[in-house]
């Protein structure tokens, strides 16, 4: 039986659909970033403004409500522009106008003036939605407003920057960059527009993302992603097999990196992303999905609940 024709026009159509999605329409133009904002002076936040300022040479405004937070990451980017120049990976002199290029307040207002700001709090859907709700009324109305989240909806953040479903403007500007941890040395990073992304919007993410020197990749808004729909169980799977006893810690990250030649296994991994990120992405897939093979490790709730979540804490599945 011969297949129905399929006019033009349909293709057209189609290829814009695919393109709404997964790539940048034809006639989306990139508008040009000359300022950035980072909300969330953690490591990575800290790692994002870092890379913006060293490697797009943009003004970075950091933003954290903790002083004690900034100080301790404008430290740590200290340490880190000093450890690269004693290793001549940049002169004195960039290191100096990368230091210059960041800035840092404790007022999510003086984000008033940037034409890209990404938000990297922790992964709390309430914080996140009061937090995009005020930059839709602080930013320029030109301003991305990108959310660097792992695993919440993208169209769910966004529906919180109006309070009217009928007014797109602000959400079309709304889109995840998921960087890699840690940003500085990860090439990858994710980039997943919501609903009401816009084409401009995705354009100009992948954009920016490339004078930061990284590698883009596109997703649609699905739980997890494809980074983290992919990672997640893999390391929730290795958790269960130490649970259960299957393989001691040493063996379980030992066969992964001895044996499908992974630079870290799967527990260390985690223990380095931070246990209780990790079991708020798999609460996100558990939840989205409901799907039983997302089910967190009943063991990494419970060294989520005594407080070991890892490298950043002293101690997770391994102590630092």
């Amino acid at each position: 039986m011969a297949l129905p024709r399929t006019s033009t026009n349909a293709l057209r159509r189609a290829s814009t659909i695919r393109c709404r999605w997964y790539s940048v329409a034809p006639d989306a133009k990139a508008a040009e970033v000359k300022t950035l904002g980072v909300i969330g002076a953690g490591q990575m936040g800290l790692g994002i403004a870092l890379v913006a300022a060293l490697r797009a040479k943009v003004p970075v405004r950091i933003i954290d409500s903790s002083q004690a937070s900034i100080d301790k990451g404008m430290k740590f980017a200290d340490k880190l522009l000093e450890k690269d120049v004693a290793k001549n990976r940049m002169t004195k002199d960039d290191a100096d106008s990368t230091r210059e290029r960041l800035s840092t307040s404790t007022k999510i207002e003086d984000l008033n003036e940037v034409d890209f700001v990404i938000e990297a709090v922790p992964e709390i859907l309430d914080l996140k939605t009061k937090i995009f709700a005020q930059l839709a009324s602080i930013c320029p109305t030109h301003a991305i407003l990108a959310t660097n989240t792992s695993s919440i909806s993208i169209t769910k953040i966004a529906a919180s920057t109006t309070k009217d479903p009928t007014d797109l403007s602000a959400p079309s500007r709304v889109i995840s960059t998921h960087f890699m941890n840690p940003v500085p040395i990860q090439k990858g990073v994710e980039i997943i527009s919501g609903l009401q992304t816009s084409p401009s919007t995705l354009s100009t993410a992948l954009a920016f993302c490339e004078k930061m020197g990284k590698i883009p990749s596109v997703s649609a808004d699905s739980p997890g992603f494809l980074a983290n729909r992919i990672l997640m169980p893999y390391i929730n799977e290795a958790i269960i097999c130490l649970e259960t006893g299957v393989g001691q810690k040493e063996d379980i990250d030992n066969i992964m990196k001895n044996g499908t030649n992974v630079p870290m296994g799967p527990l260390q991994l985690a223990d380095f992303i931070g246990l209780d990120t990790c079991l708020a992405i798999m609460k996100v897939l558990h939840g989205e999905t409901g799907d039983s093979k997302y089910r967190p490790s009943v063991l990494l709730a419970k060294m989520v609940d005594a407080g070991w979540v890892g490298k950043k804490s002293g101690r997770g599945f391994y102590e630092y």
